[in-house]
């Protein structure tokens, strides 16, 4: 799987070629063959066994999620456009992990070899790269134990029998999206560079932008738009899209995350801007900007059209609050995720209900099916250990001596693969101030919010490291 990354560093060669960046083509590909080199006595030592548990796929998992962002950080650094090696590896953890948190302040400064790079890490880390590699490479009966270790959400589908199939599923639902993303912001005037850079952004959820002002630099209504509804789409359960080719439409229909996910974006939008209308002076205008960062928080995207530090504390809040709900299970987005929130209440009014009565039979059910009691529990111990690695997280951002707003809102943003936060680190803002230690804790912050802490967290349990898993 190794293998498959130092691939990836050609497509960024082959960009920089195209724009005459030669130096910067000749890092990417000595990247790509450093890695592959590396890679090379993975391929010809194999295992005596090939049977694959949980704990060894979460492991693999977790191990290869290291690697690759620090391979991902080496152009940044052996380029010099990103001089300091931690601030490189900053900006490739938040590339691969989908954040979209930066350390730059001159975004434009960069070559188009690392802007894409910046963008296609995106892509990549937006469906997963463990995922895009069962896509492509033979499978094995094992892959959905890959999948499941490293795809996001409470529960993780398959569309056919294979993991192979469900992969190439994935990944060609995820293609065609990004491609008329594409089309459509070249339809806007946007060029086709620029379009490749912000549909991979918004396909994988990211939000890397490659103008200092962001999306607000092509100041047009229709890319904004666009921009919106293919954010609220990629936040979207891919299981869905699926169901839409196969006809299913009864299953899209009665699918209770779909319409929580839609009333939430839809009454958050309402809410800011009945709230920042005074700002904008029209209706118009302040919806616009409204529904455009809400998709872009809730989704984990992390776009900005608008200073949302200058909004009203009620729009900045609840901006706050949909950083931790997040996305449909399933999707490219990231945060608490929509499907876990639900199984929140639902397990929350059975309390109550059996409070109530308490010799009433009360089960928690998704999709008309009882759920199981280690799924609902599973929910809660995770909301538990998020809650605690944010907060410890937090208190040690702390001695950097900012502001709560920006301590918290750094780690909150960076947990849950937002972006941008508030106050220092609000739309037009960026981590450089940071010292490399809480820039350190921040990446292992969008490393653990990725995988949502269990694969990462397993490589310090000493059973995980034995001969048999």
């Amino acid at each position: 799987m190794t293998l498959v990354g130092s691939a990836l560093f050609l497509l960024p060669a082959a960009v920089s070629l195209c724009y005459g960046e030669y130096s910067t083509a000749l890092t990417f590909i000595i990247v790509g063959a450093g890695l592959a080199v590396l890679s090379l006595p993975m391929t010809i030592v194999r295992p005596k066994s090939k049977e694959m548990y949980t704990k060894g796929s979460l492991a693999i998992v977790a191990m290869l999620w290291i690697v690759f962002p620090l391979a991902g950080a080496m152009p940044f650094y052996i380029s010099g456009e990103i001089p300091h090696f931690v601030d490189a590896l900053f900006e490739s953890v938040s590339g691969f992990t989908t954040t979209g948190s930066t350390i730059l302040a001159d975004v434009e400064s960069l070559s188009h070899g690392m802007l894409f790079w910046r963008s296609f890490t995106h892509w990549i880390g937006g469906m997963g790269i463990l995922v895009f590699a069962l896509a492509v490479f033979p499978s094995s009966k094992d892959s959905m134990y890959l999948m499941r270790a490293e795809c996001p959400g409470p529960q993780v589908g398959k569309f056919v029998p294979k993991g192979k199939n469900t992969a190439m599923y994935l990944y060609s639902i995820y293609g065609v999206l990004t491609v008329l993303t594409i089309i459509l912001l070249c339809a806007g005037g946007m060029p086709f560079f620029d379009s490749v850079c912000h549909a991979m952004g918004t396909a994988g959820t990211g939000g890397f932008g490659i103008k200092n002002a962001g999306v607000a630099y092509y100041n047009s209504a229709y890319i904004d738009g666009v921009i919106t509804v293919m954010m609220i789409l990629f936040g979207v359960n891919f299981n869905i899209f699926y169901f839409m080719l196969i006809r299913r439409f009864k299953d899209v229909f009665k699918n209770l995350e779909l319409r929580v996910y839609l009333i939430i974006l839809a009454v958050s939008t309402l809410l800011i801007g009945a709230n920042i209308y005074p700002i904008y002076k029209s209706v118009g205008e302040s919806l616009r900007y409204a529904v455009f960062q809400v998709a872009s928080i809730m989704t984990t995207t992390g776009f900005a059209t608008a200073d949302f530090n200058l909004w009203p504390s009620f729009s900045q809040m609840i901006l706050v609050l949909l950083m931790f709900v997040g996305a449909c299970a399933g999707s490219t987005g990231g945060g608490f995720k929509v499907q876990r929130l639900i199984i929140v209440f639902k397990n929350t009014a059975k309390y109550f209900k059996k409070l109530l009565h308490p010799k009433s039979v009360n089960l928690v059910t998704s999709e008309d099916k009882a759920m199981d009691t280690d799924t609902v529990h599973g929910v809660h111990c995770y909301l538990g250990i998020c809650l605690f690695l944010m907060l410890s997280s937090t208190l040690l951002v702390s001695v950097d001596n900012q502001d709560f707003a920006t301590s918290f809102t750094a780690v909150a943003a960076c947990f849950n693969n937002i972006g941008p936060g508030i106050s220092g680190v609000g739309p037009m803002e960026n981590f450089s101030f940071f010292s490399d230690f809480t820039k350190c804790v921040l990446s292992l912050d969008m490393l653990l919010g990725r995988l949502e802490c269990l694969p990462m967290m397993i490589l310090f349990v000493p059973a995980v490291w034995k001969k048999k898993f």
